[in-house]
């Protein structure tokens, strides 16, 4: 009897060893478990947060660049938003920053340059970010002397005199200066010959912002001598468009350079 007392006692105390055992190896899973499921997490979590980083990083860079691309797409031959206006003395050339307006590849227009904020700002082949009262300044400060010839009464009779004017244009990646008869086309194939006409006083007053145009002009500082006012707009003698084959798209910086010729 005692025994059988001491079997049974025996094989409770195996029992309750052997429960134990499988509970404590249980516990000892879920803690081995849970454990590993934090690395997870933080490793999860590591790895989303050096994405992030990686991504802000990258946009700050690439906006970086944009920012530098556009900075640079103003800047062409020394002119930029900040300096609109080049004056080289010794050169005797006068450069102005513009933009093309694509507009005029296919419509006629009179105007070649144009400011921006003049009243004809958007009429030009070339939009200009020089007022057309600074660029008589500097025509003046490199020597050119005007015509002074055109009044608002005899401009239909009358061709524009002052000292000649050669106008280029480039832009970055044209590579050369390309003269005003390669990028706007004359619909007569006639010779476009600019002349310095003055008119700061006229120019002032009407606030038209014309530096350069395609006939002789009263208000312009600079225009065409081959055809008197009114050819194109008036009797219809002549059309001007700029050559699409050339210049570049609407929109694009360019540097218009005058230079005075004697």
């Amino acid at each position: 009897m005692k025994t059988k007392k001491t079997l049974v006692a025996a094989l409770l105390c195996a029992t309750m060893v052997f429960t134990v055992g499988c509970g404590g190896q249980s516990n000892a899973n879920k803690t081995s478990s849970a454990a590993a499921s934090a690395k997870a997490s933080s490793t999860t979590a590591s790895t989303t947060a050096s994405t992030t980083a990686s991504s802000k990083a990258s946009s700050t860079t690439s906006a970086a660049k944009s920012t530098a691309s556009n900075a640079a797409a103003d800047k062409v031959d020394g002119v930029s938003l900040a300096n609109p206006i080049k004056i080289d003395k010794e050169a005797k050339t006068v450069t102005v920053l513009c933009t093309v307006n694509g507009q005029y590849f296919t419509q006629p227009t009179r105007h070649a340059s144009v400011f921006k904020d003049g009243s004809n700002g958007t009429k030009s082949i070339f939009t200009a970010y020089g007022t057309a009262l600074d660029f008589y300044d500097a025509l003046i400060a490199i020597g050119a002397k005007e015509g002074g010839n055109m009044t608002v009464d005899n401009k239909e009779t009358t061709h524009v005199e002052g000292d000649p004017i050669k106008c280029e244009v480039t832009w970055n990646g044209a590579g050369k200066y390309y003269d005003y008869n390669e990028v706007i086309i004359d619909s007569n194939k006639k010779p476009i010959e600019m002349r310095f006409g003055g008119n700061r006083k006229t120019a002032e007053a009407k606030n038209t912002g014309c530096l350069s145009c395609l006939d002789s002009c009263p208000v312009g500082i600079v225009s065409n001598t081959t055809y008197t006012y009114g050819a194109v707009e008036t009797r219809g003698e002549v059309g001007f468009t700029g050559n699409a084959d050339i210049l570049p798209e609407d929109g694009t910086y360019v540097a218009v350079k005058y230079t005075l010729e004697k």
